[in-house]
């Protein structure tokens, strides 16, 4: 008998959160999103039990971002506003990031996962979140889950095989014309 992923409770509702989506929730749900090149930041509230994740893929888009969550610099500012739309308060939340990893083969001049870390890293610490977990860069691919009433986030690396279909699904992403910022991902319930 396998044993039970700790990262899914049973009966929570799980919503994936895609490149380019974010969501916030008081709510006890769990936020998933596999990651390559693209960072996310899970925001908590502890004392009020509000969290939220985004999923970016570049730190700034030029006039053409248009506000698209894609970009790391719009995704932060809209989950956090998100996040105090929801009651939580500013100056409790704390930050878990993840990703950046080095999976793009032959793309070591514009190591798109070391600049998403570093404005991740950057925009932070100028908002003054105190980032209390990490898991970065590396060359893997991961998955990430996590509790937005708990704040408890789990994080499995896949491995390398897993980084072809991971890249084909940001590289589409990437290159749509027309990019409509996600406010949130579909629903499973496991």
């Amino acid at each position: 008998m396998n044993a039970p992923n700790p990262s899914i409770r049973a009966g929570t509702p799980v919503i994936k959160i895609l490149p380019g989506g974010y969501h916030a929730d008081a709510r006890d749900v769990t936020l998933v999103t596999t990651l390559g090149s693209c960072v996310s930041a899970c925001l908590h509230d502890p004392t009020r039990g509000i969290g939220g994740m985004n999923h970016f893929m570049l730190p700034e888009g030029g006039a053409e971002s248009n506000g698209s969550a894609r970009y790391g610099i719009h995704a932060m500012e809209l989950l956090i506003n998100a996040l105090l739309q929801l009651g939580a308060q500013r100056s409790k939340l704390t930050a878990k990031i993840f990703g950046g990893g080095a999976v793009l083969r032959g793309m070591t001049a514009m190591d798109v996962g070391k600049r998403n870390v570093r404005f991740v890293e950057d925009f932070l610490a100028l908002e003054r979140i105190p980032v209390i977990g990490r898991d970065l860069l590396d060359i893997h691919p991961r998955k990430v889950a996590f509790h937005t009433q708990s704040g408890k986030a789990f994080v499995k690396s896949l491995p390398i095989a897993a980084r072809d279909p991971l890249l084909a699904e940001e590289t589409r992403y990437r290159t749509q014309l027309v990019a409509a910022p996600v406010s949130s991902g579909t629903v499973e319930l496991f």
